[in-house]
Formats: structure tokens, C-alpha cells, sequence
């Protein structure tokens, strides 16, 4: 017997046929007229060449090949109710699902602290990891399913396929020590000019201030030109550079470190901080748990 000609519904009313020892009764229960029933039947004695259920009294009872097929007809019934047929839920006191994150060292420091915080209260058991990526391959780590979300400025994954919720948006300051001998409480593009700079420069990035001062053609001197943000706080706590950074980045570094910020003298590009998914995991409950989490904690309209 080919699988591909066989009609699972007709598994259904067989179980129901067990059930109710009654085709009138059976179809009833499965909302189907007396005639259709009753074609089913006939289907299902044709499909396994038996009689499966004869007449003795009031009642169809099953044959000898009907009461051997039960068993495994009940658990295909049973395993498509309950394993594929019935809502999947979610349980975040009780999974322990990996998350996997495309995210920046920026996006670590900012929402990693609070976020785990949270799990820990709602979900111990969930675990999280994150991946440092150039932008452009964030696309392919959503699309593959090796990662389950990116939060931070991906340019590239505004387009089709892809679902984004708008978490915060930060403009750009100037990050200094806090005894700086020269700048005070104000910056003058005179003073940004002709100081020294420490710039980042993550490899593959979008370097979005970088881009903003070419177009306005302002030129500084760059003394040290690093990879990671993070190893911006140690260099500028004991120098007099500069560092150019996301206001939400600063904060972090002059709550732990001996460094203040200014104003940029010039009107800086503001980033807009997303949380991105691809849309194979648009329904996935625990995906969509998390994403909530995330949303409720960093969005600031809550």
C-alpha cells in the first residue's frame, strides 16, 4: 500500500468506529451525514480488504484485522492531536532553550545586564548567546536559523523578509575624562578639530559618524584607531583624547568609569537601535516570548 493514496481522515473514523460501535453515532461525532459515513466506511474496508467492522445485535464490533490495527491506528490519531495538530505553548519557568543574538559590543553592555536580570526572574533555565558579525552577514545568520534575533543598527535588514521592532534612539557625544585640562562643560567645533581623537572602527560595520563627518568635510586627528568600544574607557580615562560614541554607550562608561561626556559642536546623526527577526520565527512562541521581554524592557514607551 502506497502512503501518498491514503486518506488520514479516514483513520479518524476508523477510531471513531472503535469508539462508538455505531456508524450513525460515529458520524455524529465526527459532524459527518449518515451517507458520507457511511462512504467512508466503505472506503476503509476497501483500503485494508476487510470488513474491519460486522453487525452482531445492535452494535458494528470490530473483526479480528480491525482489533489488530486499533492500537496503531489510535496512536497515529493521538500523536497527530496532540504532537502536530494542537497549539504549541510555551512555558518560560520550564524551557531551556538557547537563544542565539547577533549583537555588537554596544548592544552587549546596554542590554545584556537587564535582560539576563529578567530571565533570571522569569525563565533560570534560559541560556543566551551572542555572535559579533559584520552586518552584512547578519542577514544570512537570521535567514539560517543560526541566530534567532539581531538587536542593534543593521541598515541591511530593513527589506523583506525580515520583521523589526524600534527599541531606542541615540545620538552621538563626545566621551572625555573627567579632569580634562582644556574642554569644560562645552565643545567648540574649534576645540573638536584641533584635538586628538580615539576612533572606532568595527570591522564590517556601518561607521555612521565616521560617514557623517566626511560629508561635511571635517578633518581631525586621529591618534589610535581601535576595533572595540569597549577598550575606548581605559584609553581616554588616562589620556586628553577624544572619543566619539552613541550617547547610551557613554552613559554606560561614565557610570563605571572616570570619564564625562558633551555635546557634539555639531548637529550629530542620531542611530535608531532595533531588535530584528527573520520571519521563519514570526509564530515561534518562545521567540515571541522573548521578543516582549526585550520590547518591555529597552522600548521607551514602557
Amino acid at each position: 500500500m502506497d502512503i501518498r493514496s491514503v486518506d488520514l481522515n479516514l483513520l479518524v473514523v476508523f477510531n471513531a468506529m472503535l469508539e462508538h460501535r455505531n456508524v450513525t453515532k460515529a458520524g455524529e461525532a465526527l459532524r459527518l451525514s449518515q451517507p458520507a459515513m457511511s462512504a467512508a466506511v466503505s472506503r476503509l474496508r476497501s483500503l485494508f480488504d476487510d470488513p474491519l467492522f460486522v453487525r452482531s445485535g445492535a452494535a458494528m464490533v470490530p473483526t479480528p484485522k480491525a482489533q489488530m490495527l486499533s492500537p496503531s491506528i489510535r496512536q497515529v490519531v493521538r500523536t497527530i492531536e496532540i504532537d502536530i495538530l494542537r497549539p504549541t505553548s510555551f512555558d518560560p519557568a520550564s524551557s531551556n532553550r538557547t537563544f542565539t543574538l547577533v549583537t555588537p559590543d554596544i548592544a552587549e553592555v546596554n542590554f545584556l545586564p537587564r535582560l539576563l536580570t529578567e530571565l533570571a526572574q522569569q525563565a533560570p533555565h534560559i541560556n543566551l548567546k551572542t555572535l559579533a558579525m559584520p552586518r552584512q552577514a547578519a542577514a544570512q545568520a537570521l535567514e539560517s536559523g543560526v541566530a534567532e534575533m539581531a538587536i542593534g543598527y543593521f541598515p541591511d535588514l530593513h527589506k523583506a523578509g525580515f520583521f523589526q521592532q524600534k527599541l531606542i534612539s541615540s545620538a552621538h557625544v563626545c566621551l572625555v575624562r573627567k579632569d580634562h585640562p582644556e574642554i569644560g562643560h562645552k565643545l567648540s567645533l574649534a576645540q573638536f578639530n584641533q584635538s586628538l581623537h580615539a576612533v572606532v572602527k568595527p570591522d564590517g560595520r556601518e561607521h555612521v559618524f565616521e560617514q557623517f563627518l566626511q560629508s561635511k568635510g571635517i578633518e581631525r586627528r586621529v591618534v589610535v584607531e581601535l576595533s572595540h568600544f569597549m577598550s575606548l574607557l581605559p584609553i581616554v580615562e588616562t589620556s586628553n583624547l577624544i572619543a566619539t560614541v552613541p550617547k547610551d554607550l557613554a552613559d554606560f562608561f561614565v557610570k563605571h568609569g572616570k570619564v564625562r561626556y558633551v555635546d557634539t559642536p555639531m548637529k550629530s546623526p542620531v542611530i535608531d537601535v532595533h531588535l530584528f527577526w527573520h520571519q521563519r520565527f514570526q509564530k515561534d512562541q518562545a521567540h515571541v516570548w522573548l521578543r516582549q521581554v526585550i520590547y518591555k524592557l529597552f522600548s521607551p514607551s514602557h
